[in-house]
């Protein structure tokens, strides 16, 4: 691990988060809780077997990490953040409301995994409407279904189908996001290759608001 040798927390910070990789193994830990090894490469789409590995034992050795062998039917080792390392989710929920901007344009070569959208949404969306019904929006994009529910005066996400979604939402990622976050209207979104089914007016209880990047 290379470090930048200043006597500063930032730069003592990015020493051991600041690699490639490195946040993203966090990010993969603190949505999905504990995960195989093969979890973390198939949420890691890029990454290089060893480099991985390397990773893994960085975070270990600057206690972010820690591995657990579980007992069978498993049978297999399990990552995990420690303590130390779950107080890096503000930094990433912070990461996620300054990149969410840079979302705009979707490259061609862009992997997707739904689960990564699941934080996003529950931190983005509003639920507008608290004292209605609870009401249920099924995302069908990426590698799985993503079921918002909005109720109480909060947004949920979660991965897997909803029993009886108020409305489905199927396409790319782009313009599902650009539809709930308000920046795209239903029939610019359906232009852009995404189908509905159900009630769409549920989408104006949960439209979280988007400000796209600025330069001075």
């Amino acid at each position: 691990m290379r470090s930048y040798d200043e006597y500063c927390a930032v730069a003592k910070s990015l020493d051991v988060v600041g690699d490639r990789w490195t946040l993203l193994i966090v990010r993969e830990l603190a949505l999905r809780g504990g995960c195989r090894y093969t979890d973390l490469r198939n949420g890691l789409p890029g990454i290089a077997s060893n480099l991985l590995a390397d990773r893994l034992r960085e975070l270990e050795q600057a206690g972010v990490v820690r591995r657990e062998e579980a007992p069978p039917p498993i049978a297999t080792t399990l990552f995990h953040l420690t303590p130390r390392g779950r107080e890096l989710r503000p930094l990433l929920d912070e990461l996620v409301r300054w990149g969410l901007p840079l979302m705009v344009e979707q490259k061609p070569s862009d992997a997707v995994r739904s689960h990564w959208l699941v934080g996003a949404l529950e931190l983005m969306l509003i639920d507008h409407r608290p004292h209605e019904s609870p009401v249920e929006i099924e995302i069908r994009t990426g590698d799985q279904p993503v079921t918002l529910e909005s109720a109480d005066g909060t947004v949920r996400a979660r991965l897997g189908p909803a029993e009886d979604p108020d409305l489905t939402l199927s396409g790319d990622p782009n313009p599902i996001l650009g539809l709930l976050f308000g920046k795209l209207e239903l029939v610019d979104a359906q232009a852009a290759g995404v189908s509905s089914v159900g009630d769409p007016a549920v989408l104006d209880r949960i439209n979280g608001a988007f400000q796209s990047p600025t330069s001075a």
